[in-house]
């Protein structure tokens, strides 16, 4: 069974509501109870029936939609963190995506839509990758490494920001955990 993970350190954080948080944190928290709910209902054999494949889909719908909220809060503080530019993570993020390392993640995240993005890391061919993720179930790239995750849902910036998308998007990126980052970076590599 998943634990909720406290995020409520995050609160005060620059950019984003105490509401909005709030509202965020009990909607991951849905996702932590859901998995939990389809786990304890998939334990032990089950014929195969329509329900059962329902509950099958289901589950990664909510256990996803859990990781995907605990690798985003994850990634953020309210201590402002800047990348050293001389770290392994900031020399191979220049390496793949330009003198201006943020402005694809960032031109990804302006895309129309509702969904999330990701930076991954592939190891296979040490390439950094910034992706779209429609839903919680579609669009993951099989054997990367998410390093940076952004939800852009509206429940993610409406009650701050409107349909301000570009001003959301902005203070999501100062309030990267720059430290984390290079940290999930780290364990890829490994």
């Amino acid at each position: 069974m998943y634990d909720v993970i406290d995020f409520s350190h995050l609160q005060g954080m620059e950019g984003f509501s105490d509401t909005l948080l709030n509202n965020h944190f009990t909607l991951y928290q849905g996702y932590v109870k859901n998995t939990n709910t389809l786990l304890e209902k998939l334990a032990g054999e089950q014929s195969a029936t329509p329900e059962l494949a329902e509950m099958k889909r289901r589950f990664g719908w909510e256990f996803n939609g859990m990781r995907l909220h605990e690798l985003y809060f994850g990634n953020m503080t309210k201590e402002k963190k800047k990348l050293d530019n001389d770290s392994a993570l900031a020399k191979k993020m220049t390496k793949d995506f330009g003198a201006d390392p943020m402005k694809n993640f960032t031109q990804t995240a302006g895309l129309r839509g509702v969904g999330w993005v990701v930076m991954y890391y592939d190891k296979k061919a040490d390439q950094l990758i910034n992706v779209w993720v429609s839903d919680h179930n579609e669009n993951h790239l099989t054997g990367c490494t998410p390093l940076l995750v952004m939800d852009m849902w509206e429940h993610a910036f409406m009650v701050d920001y409107g349909l301000k998308k570009p001003d959301y998007i902005a203070a999501f990126v100062k309030n990267i955990d720059w430290e984390e980052l290079e940290k999930r970076y780290s364990s890829a590599l490994a």
